[in-house]
């Protein structure tokens, strides 16, 4: 036992005992590597390099199809809008086509009458006390006059 013993603490035993379980190590993690490698195969790294290229080559062009649709959707929108307008001016056009119309029209706005009938203007009170020459209209050549007048008939439309 003795020479067991002493083969046990010898500097070339535990040396060979060293290489060994260091040679275990390195067996174990060369197989875990191999393990690891096997799971991404050629055929894989080709498959996704062609997925990739796809996507990259479509990306743009599906961009521009969904810009577009959006577009065609907006101008739908303006087109619906303008139709109804198109239909509001053929209502407005039959309506002044009715003389009973016109005349309705003519007498609100521009304060006509008929023969024999008297017309009256109601004025609001608190400009009632305003002149028109506290304006300066009269310091002002005659057509800057009528031109003030279309302007403020036109907001008053409004």
């Amino acid at each position: 036992m003795a020479a067991k013993d002493r083969d046990r603490f010898s500097t070339a035993t535990r040396i060979r005992l060293i290489g060994e379980q260091t040679a275990a190590r390195v067996y174990r993690s060369q197989t875990k590597r191999q393990a690891r490698r096997s799971r991404l195969t050629g055929r894989a790294a080709l498959l996704a390099l062609v997925v990739c290229s796809l996507v990259v080559a479509l990306a743009y062009p599906m961009r521009q199809y969904v810009s577009q649709r959006a577009e065609i959707a907006d101008l739908q929108q303006e087109q619906d809008k303008a139709r109804k307008r198109v239909e509001q001016l053929r209502d407005m056009k039959a309506r002044w086509q009715d003389d009973a119309y016109a005349e309705q029209e003519i007498r609100r706005r521009l304060h006509y009458v008929m023969p024999g009938e008297t017309g009256y203007i109601v004025i609001d009170p608190d400009q009632a006390g305003t002149s028109r020459t506290d304006h300066g209209a009269a310091d002002r050549p005659w057509y800057s006059n009528v031109w003030d007048g279309v302007d403020k008939a036109d907001a008053a439309d409004r």
